[in-house]
């Protein structure tokens, strides 16, 4: 073992600079691994946070069975069950008040007086402030009331709330305003959990728990609420949120796509790793067969590159994980802004879990020995005589092997999966296509390279560099497939989010029209989780028909119901009147049909969730559970608003609502002014009645529109940016593998100086190469990205997103410029090295 390392870092160190861009490789594709694995921890935190911090709603609530206080320790039992991944205790009361205590103008009968620990709290939820601050650990006598609380009593932030409490009447300092409750009951005010113990006068006691899981797979939740009530036994009594809830919907729908990005970081880094470690490993080759001549034998040969690689993947992992939560950290802080004041997505530091470091150190090291080994192995099988033959002896190697049968195999499998319209199928055959194109790349790169070369021998026609380059490349064309390997993973994510965000924009912008064209919308605090809105009777809606220059009122109420056991959100409509004034996307089934039959009788119009998850079509009869007991619904259509993209939703008459669901409370509105109606001369009248309807906020539907689509650019924003940390990675490995191959060449250049090149020359031999590995590994980036592009938008079609492919003319020029230009960049340093290097030098170099 001791001279295999000797040997190992005498090369290593006698060839700086191809072990640094070796290294580099490492770096970075560890950089990617791990930066990536610590940034979506926190994004998929952040945004299950808000999405329940929106419904007030966690996984699971524990109190006791007498309703009484209970010890905090409870809570340690909790937090050690495995799968929980916040955990936080509260003290709770309901404060009567007497009458006229805040006045006679402030009708306040009671208030929930609720303790917290700020910091345990702020891991279940996200407590936005809109006004001063929220409560510190060490805040006495303070508090944190809702905006619509302070407006009743006429407070602001700095001034005193009174309370009635056990010795007497408390006087609380108001220090923040949060938004208003998005739920029914009484208004709450926060105070810290020790202060509560005290006016309470229960010390050290708490009367409320709250945990949320770490995961949304169903059965995976029961085994950890069984877990949690094995725990605590009988005495405790548990609530939380269901399985197949709306909420618990958008959650899983959010982290599928977070999911996404962890896929394509985790390919990405170990091919980055796994393709310039075996470039490097290939082209030792001959040194390989000299060590051989002199006495080396093969387990002397494997385990010299395993050293090697052991060095190299060892340091470069340490320093491709340092640098990658550097990334991470700085990403964050740079996104965290735009998300929390676009999206209200409040995101933490980088997350670092022992599973990740395991996977990282694992990737790094263990794909950079496995890359050396393979090579290691093929050329120890190699006789000494045969490894030492010049390198033109590979003109005549096969580019059609078994690896090429086999790729073409993947191909037109994924070619298969893609026709299925089967989403399991989709995603395999995506990952396949990408297999099949890196093992096919050995027998394209002779006809891509000839396609190009005739562009390129144009540029350089007086010099004919051109067509050296063009024999250089064809000469060897599994180097120029590995090299175009490397270029192609970049370019194709490059590609695939081009066409992703130009068909979800233009997709969503299509339904956001459609649902959000009213002059005028009454909204309620949560959106799409409508349970927890309080509405509004017929009242209201009659109120503003009444009013003169008003044309069409439509309103929407709500319902839950189950089907075969799922959580399913109804919506009511007005068949009539709700298409005047918004309207519903389609992809089955037509409107004035779906409509009318609404209108006739118990029928529903299904959104792509739904109809994805329960196999709907249209025709098919669906059972829904009502109050009144099992009802019989007719699937009318396939459609959907934007509001409700992402929760399984049916849209059903008001008039069937109201019989099986006994619902008439309005919980959304929108109104059309009359033809030709001035909007300055109504709005005035709508913001009188919005008035006495608190609970509703009244907006224009074109402002409406417009700060949905900003918050949709934010999230693209969000979208790119990841992708941008996915990508420049790998188009960086462009430059380390084409400086690779030209540092490797660096004799072959010295033998062209020996015989009369100048140079200029050589200088634009390495261009044009570069150019020409550049544009062929662009011509296969361009091909997979498309793919890709194309597989995740009829993945999203396939879970029921109304999507519609947009080819991504704008992320296809990029890629073209991003990969020719990364061609010439990678060119310059080696080739101005190269074309400056004594003749003799470059003679010798090995």
């Amino acid at each position: 073992m001791n001279i295999q390392f000797t040997l190992a870092a005498r090369y290593l160190w006698g060839r700086k600079l191809r072990t640094a861009l070796t290294t580099l490789a490492v770096i970075f594709g560890v950089l990617v691994i791990f930066g990536m694995g610590t940034i979506l921890p926190a994004m998929i935190e952040a945004f299950q946070a808000n999405l329940f911090a929106a419904s007030g709603q966690v996984d699971i609530t524990i109190t006791h069975e007498t309703g009484e206080a209970f010890s905090p320790s409870v809570i340690n039992q909790v937090k050690a069950v495995q799968g929980v991944r916040a955990v936080a205790g509260s003290l709770s009361r309901i404060v009567n008040l007497p009458t006229g205590w805040f006045g006679r103008e402030a009708s306040v009968s009671a208030v929930s007086l609720v303790g917290i620990d700020p910091r345990a709290a702020q891991t279940l939820r996200n407590y936005s402030i809109t006004d001063g601050r929220f409560l510190r650990s060490n805040d006495e006598l303070a508090a944190v009331i809702t905006t619509s609380f302070a407006d009743l009593l006429g407070l602001k932030v700095g001034d005193d709330l009174n309370l009635p409490a056990t010795e007497g009447t408390v006087s609380l300092t108001v220090v923040g305003l949060s938004p208003a409750r998005s739920v029914p009951g009484n208004e709450e005010v926060l105070i810290t959990l020790y202060e509560a113990q005290k006016l309470f006068d229960l010390p050290k006691r708490i009367n409320t728990i709250e945990a949320n899981y770490a995961t949304t797979d169903s059965a995976r939740r029961e085994a950890i609420q069984k877990m949690i009530e094995a725990q605590l036994g009988t005495d405790y009594e548990f609530g939380g949120l269901s399985n197949g809830s709306e909420l618990l919907a958008s959650i899983q729908t959010g982290q599928a796509a977070f999911n996404v990005f962890g896929f394509l970081a985790l390919f990405m880094g170990g091919f980055i790793i796994f393709n310039t470690f075996r470039t490097v490993v290939a082209e030792r080759r001959r040194d390989i067969g000299m060590l051989r001549t002199l006495g080396a034998n093969r387990p002397t040969i494997i385990g010299l590159i395993l050293t090697e690689g052991l060095l190299q993947g060892g340091l470069g992992t340490a320093l491709g994980m340092s640098l990658g939560y550097l990334m991470a950290a700085g990403l964050l802080t740079i996104v965290a802004p735009l998300m929390e004041q676009f999206v209200h997505l409040k995101i933490g530091g980088p997350a670092i879990s022992p599973a990740l470091v395991a996977t990282t150190i694992t990737l790094g090291v263990g794909v950079t020995l496995v890359a050396g080994l393979l090579p290691a192995l093929s050329a120890s099988r190699v006789t000494p005589l045969e490894a030492l033959r010049p390198a033109a002896a590979e003109v005549v190697q096969r580019t059609i092997g078994l690896g090429v049968i086999l790729g073409t195999v993947l191909i037109v499998l994924a070619a298969i999966a893609l026709v299925s319209g089967n989403i399991g199928l989709i995603a395999l055959g995506g990952l396949a296509f990408l297999i099949g194109l890196v093992l096919v790349a050995p027998a394209l790169v002779r006809p891509i390279a000839i396609a190009f070369g005739a562009l390129v021998a144009l540029a350089f026609a007086r010099q004919g560099t051109g067509t050296l380059a063009q024999g250089n490349l064809t000469r060897q064309p599994s180097r120029a497939a590995v090299t175009a390997s490397a270029t192609m993973i970049g370019l194709a994510v490059i590609v695939a989010v081009g066409g992703l965000t130009t068909s979800l924009t233009g997709g969503f912008l299509g339904v956001m029209r459609k649902s959000l064209g009213s002059d005028y919308i009454f909204i309620p605090p949560a959106i799409a989780v409508w349970q927890s809105d309080v509405g509004a009777n017929s009242d209201l809606a009659d109120n503003l028909r009444a009013l003169r220059g008003v044309g069409a009122v439509s309103t929407m109420r709500y319902a839950g119901t189950t089907v075969n056991g799922k959580a399913v959100s109804l919506l009511g409509i007005d068949p009539v009147v709700y298409p005047q004034v918004s309207g519903l996307n389609f992809q089955q089934g037509d409107a004035p049909t779906a409509y009318a039959e609404l209108a006739q009788g118990r029928a529903l119009i299904a959104n792509g969730v739904f109809a994805s998850n329960a196999d709907l079509k249209v025709g098919d009869i669906v059972t829904l559970s009502t109050p009144m007991g099992e009802r019989p619904y007719y699937v009318a259509a396939i459609a959907g608003d934007y509001l409700n993209a992402k929760v399984t939703t049916a849209y059903i008459s008001q008039a069937s609502m109201r019989e099986d669901f006994r619902k008439t409370e309005d919980i959304f509105i929108q109104v059309n002014l009359a033809p030709g109606v001035d909007p300055a001369t109504v709005e005035p009248k709508l913001k009188e009645i919005a008035a006495r309807y608190p609970q509703f906020n009244l907006v224009s539907g074109r402002a409406y529109y417009e700060e949905n689509k900003q918050l949709l650019d934010a999230v693209f924003v969000a979208y790119y940016a990841l992708f941008g940390v996915l990508a420049l990675p790998s188009l960086i490995a462009i430059l380390n593998t084409l400086a690779i191959g030209v540092i490797e060449r660096t004799r072959e250049i010295g033998m062209l100086r020996a015989i009369g090149s100048t140079q200029n020359q050589v200088r634009q031999m390495v261009l044009a190469e570069a150019l020409l590995l550049a544009a062929t590994g662009t011509a296969f980036g361009l091909l997979a990205g498309l793919y890709l592009g194309y597989v995740m938008i009829s993945a999203l079609s396939s879970s029921g997103f109304p999507v519609e492919y947009a080819f991504p003319l704008m992320g296809l020029l990029a890629a073209i410029a991003i990969g020719l230009l990364f061609g010439v960049i990678a060119a310059i340093i080696p080739a101005r090295q190269a074309s400056r290097m004594e003749i003799v030098k470059a003679l010798r170099y090995e």
